[in-house]
């Protein structure tokens, strides 16, 4: 549905003038949710790699991808939760992302609070929370 572009330090998404009608009512939102698709992750063997290193910690054990939040994943698709600092026509000026400039973006939900946020949830002893 877009594509990000990145640089001096600013990150934008401009979404496709197809479908631009779509960010109507998104003003209110001080966040989303953008998912995006590692293309430049996206080869046959980092397809094929079902176990990391967290973190690309080796100290830590081999842990299967769905279990982290590798880039290297059988589908190579990342999920972000941004502050949006502006929205101009069918560009969303975003805090930054690790994402490449031309990233393609593939949804943006809302941030939503009561649907979105877990309480009491359980992680693994990896994370040093």
């Amino acid at each position: 549905v877009g594509i990000t572009h990145i640089n001096s330090g600013h990150t934008y998404i401009e979404i496709f003038e197809d479908y631009a009608d779509a960010l109507s009512g998104l003003e209110p939102f001080s966040h989303i949710i953008v998912l995006v698709w590692f293309h430049k992750s996206d080869t046959r063997e980092k397809r094929g790699t079902l176990r990391v290193h967290p973190r690309r910690n080796r100290t830590l054990p081999l842990t299967g991808v769905f279990a982290t939040r590798s880039p290297v994943r059988p589908n190579p698709v990342a999920l972000y939760t941004c502050k949006v600092l502006a929205i101009r026509k069918n560009i969303i000026q975003i805090d930054g992302i690790d994402a490449f400039d031309g990233t393609p973006v593939i949804d943006i939900k809302p941030y939503i609070p009561a649907e979105d946020e877990v309480r009491d949830a359980a992680v693994a002893e990896w994370l040093d929370w």
